[in-house]
């Protein structure tokens, strides 16, 4: 794919993060972040907001934590706590594109994350097998650039085809045979073994091997981050028909609360986290 040019005019992003235990969890051990940064400094965001990507750069991201007692909860919030103090100052005056350090960037960003969370598993009895799956998007203009490790997950819902594409790949054996169109997605969502990572930051992990991409996006595209408690109570027409024509019920809901509140209406089992980016003009 061609690193975007610098005459790409930069769009407003609107957005909405919420997080929920659920029904059956008595802690949520997951976590977002949604971060505004230029070469100078990071700034946390709300939960709901809209900023114009003239001078800044966004980046919005899920995790969730694995690990006895509280160590799940704590290494989701590692995870996306390091990515704030790991952004290097000089990313938005010399990155101008995938090629030409982006890749290098992320890849550095989820060596490091993993690196501290493998130290403190192996250092601290209670923190003992930790470990976090990680969903990152870097927002620039006219481009959206993610790493990803583990089964959280990054949608693309295109303003100009009006289709949702799953951008990430389940690290999981069941996402595998997904992908390799042995089983439909009901196949997938009952599948016994549908939870069991391949791939993780932590937890035991020797080398982290990040899928790291790029979408180009337009005004009216929408990408959404979100855990696995999210796919456990919507397929993904729903997901697609919740940002696009939510029920009048909803409707005055943000497309993250949306989300959340629907599918674990439907389920509810496990820990519940969306962020819903929207891509509007200028």
């Amino acid at each position: 794919m061609e690193p975007p040019s610098k005459a790409v005019p930069p769009a407003r992003l609107r957005w909405s993060g919420v997080t929920d235990r659920g029904k059956v969890r008595k802690n949520n051990e997951d976590s977002f972040l949604a971060l505004q940064f230029d070469a100078r400094e990071v700034r946390y965001l709300g939960k709901v907001g809209e900023a114009s990507g003239e001078r800044d750069d966004f980046v919005f991201a899920v995790s969730d934590g694995m690990g006895g007692a509280m160590a799940g909860e704590y290494a989701s919030r590692i995870t996306v706590d390091k990515i704030a103090h790991l952004l290097p100052r000089s990313y938005k005056q010399s990155a101008v594109g995938l090629e030409s350090g982006f890749a290098d960037v992320l890849e550095e960003l989820f060596d490091q994350v993993h690196r501290a969370l493998t130290y403190l598993g192996s250092s601290y009895e209670e923190c003992a097998g930790m470990g976090a799956t990680l969903s990152l998007g870097w927002f620039t203009p006219g481009w959206m650039y993610f790493g990803h490790i583990g089964d959280s997950r990054i949608y693309y819902l295109s303003a100009r085809e009006g289709t949702l594409q799953q951008v990430t790949h389940d690290d999981t054996y069941v996402g595998w045979l997904y992908r390799k169109g042995e089983i439909n997605e009901r196949e997938a969502r009952m599948h016994p073994r549908r939870n069991v990572l391949q791939r993780a930051l932590g937890a035991g992990n020797q080398f982290v091997d990040p899928q790291v991409g790029a979408v180009a996006c337009e005004p009216g595209d929408v990408f959404l981050f979100c855990t696995d408690g999210v796919i456990d109570g919507l397929f993904n027409s729903h997901l697609s028909e919740l940002l696009r024509q939510p029920p009048a019920a909803s409707a005055h809901l943000s497309p993250a609360q949306r989300l959340v509140t629907a599918s674990i209406e439907n389920a509810g089992r496990d820990n519940t986290t969306a962020v819903v980016v929207e891509v509007m003009g200028a």
